[in-house]
């Protein structure tokens, strides 16, 4: 089993194990913005199976009806946590206004505060194992699940601050609801960036700034003077880079010489760029 889907195990079994621990704090407390920490843990759950599914598929070799793979099941993955964490917040924002028209006294804060610092600190471990893995193999599926877990662990510390405050200041309890709401609209912009970066991948957007400069050095170190290239045709899938180009080479090279050419610039591009698929169409100059 590749490193990716061991992290999505991992981010499905951490997320099990937390959404017990959140709803034990709410069951003890009565916290509505505990409540909004444990649903959630159901959207991580989601979360964890979409990602687990999309890079089951996107590990799929290439076949006859997906000649350059399966790498945008990805997109749709961090797609779906996008509008699973959009729904999250909605309801944490029902449920909030709901305590502020009908307030309840908060019980045994304490013990509940301490369950609810447990299952942030597992999130936060199973999210920087998941970050690390997903930077070293570019992964969106998985960066996205990471990003979800680190979003709960920000909402679980603000919620255990604010609660905090009412723990030393019974008067402060109206801080839970309106606690619950901030939670909502922060996890809500999450959730908006997640679909905007699946949309941008489903369109086959170019290749940002960064890694376009680097394409075009890797390109000018190894052009020999009296060739050109034309425009740069780049888009990515998942993981894998796609980039397109013409080679103007004067017309009295050889194949034999143009094609050398060819294969080194795809050797220096995949090394700027891993996992770069690079294709060359020759032309003379003129």
């Amino acid at each position: 089993m590749s490193p990716t889907r061991w992290m999505a195990w991992l981010s499905l079994a951490t997320s099990l194990a937390t959404l017990g621990l959140k709803f034990g704090a709410y069951a003890l407390t009565g916290s509505v913005s505990l409540l909004s920490d444990a649903l959630e843990a159901f959207v991580n759950i989601a979360a964890a199976l979409a990602a687990l599914a999309a890079l089951t598929i996107a590990e799929r070799p290439p076949d006859a009806g997906h000649p350059y793979g399966h790498d945008k099941a990805q997109y749709f993955s961090s797609g779906a946590e996008g509008v699973l964490i959009l729904g999250a917040s909605a309801a944490i924002v029902y449920a909030a206004i709901g305590r502020l028209l009908e307030p309840t006294e908060l019980e045994r804060l304490g013990p509940g505060l301490l369950v609810a610092g447990l299952a942030a600190a597992m999130n936060l471990v199973t999210a920087r194992l998941m970050f690390r893995v997903a930077r070293s193999h570019d992964s969106i599926s998985l960066e996205a699940d990471a990003q979800h877990l680190m979003t709960d662990v920000w909402t679980s510390v603000g919620v255990i601050a604010g609660l905090g405050v009412v723990l030393l200041e019974p008067g402060w309890a109206v801080l839970d609801p309106l606690i619950a709401i901030v939670v909502a609209l922060h996890i809500a912009w999450v959730g908006v960036g997640l679909l905007r970066r699946s949309t941008a991948g489903l369109m086959d957007t170019a290749l940002p700034d960064d890694e376009l400069a680097t394409l075009r050095a890797a390109i000018a170190a190894e052009l020999p003077p009296g060739t050109r290239h034309g425009p740069l045709l780049t888009r990515r899938a998942g993981p894998r880079r796609f980039v397109e180009f013409t080679l103007q080479v004067p017309g009295h090279e050889t194949v034999s010489a143009s094609h050398a050419l060819c294969d080194r610039l795809e050797t220096r591009i995949g090394a700027a760029l891993p996992r770069t698929q690079v294709t060359i169409h020759v032309e003379p100059l003129g």
